[in-house]
């Protein structure tokens, strides 16, 4: 962080971090792209606890997702899936998405290519961060953004009659998650 700016704030955080992420992410596109995984829009990538995988990510990357992504699609979870999965399963928020679901794809044929990318390119991450003075704190999605709700600087739907997926984002400091889901 530069002197002067608040540590505790994603917004300053995000603000250093958008453009060399987004030099970051263009590449990783890039890589992706040569690849070329079939993407059939079946929304598994979101529902995380439906088919077993967590979404981790860093602060810098939180930072630029809470602060450059539309408003969330639906409530908050307590880590079963991605705020930002529309009702078609879908994501809402392709442009400022972190680098793990930029190497996610449900395309067998892309399996053994994506620990290799993700390695590659969480490195660079980490590398950056580190370079830059950042914050690392790589967690899961909703650590950040319960973190994120308790600073006020993310608002999700409230859906209190969605059932007990639904949080109230009041409550959400005391319902994270304690581990990895």
């Amino acid at each position: 962080m530069t002197p002067g700016s608040d540590p505790s704030s994603g917004a300053a955080l995000a603000d250093e971090a958008r453009g060399p992420l987004a030099i970051l992410y263009r590449e990783l596109d890039a890589a992706v792209a040569e690849l070329a995984p079939v993407c059939r829009l079946s929304g598994r990538c979101c529902r995380f606890e439906e088919y077993g995988h967590t979404l981790f990510l860093s602060a810098p990357e939180a930072a630029v997702l809470v602060a450059d992504a539309p408003a969330a699609a639906r409530p908050l979870d307590a880590g079963r899936t991605c705020p930002w999965q529309d009702d078609r399963g879908r994501c809402t928020a392709r442009e400022a998405r972190p680098l793990g679901c930029r190497v996610y794809f449900c395309d067998p044929a892309f399996e053994d290519q994506a620990p290799i990318l993700t390695e590659r390119f969480l490195s660079r991450l980490k590398e950056l961060v580190d370079a830059r003075g950042w914050p690392w704190s790589y967690a899961p999605l909703h650590r950040h953004l319960h973190s994120a709700v308790e600073r006020g600087e993310f608002a999700p739907p409230s859906d209190l009659a969605g059932g007990d997926d639904a949080i109230d984002p009041r409550e959400a400091g005391s319902q994270a998650p304690a581990g990895p889901a």
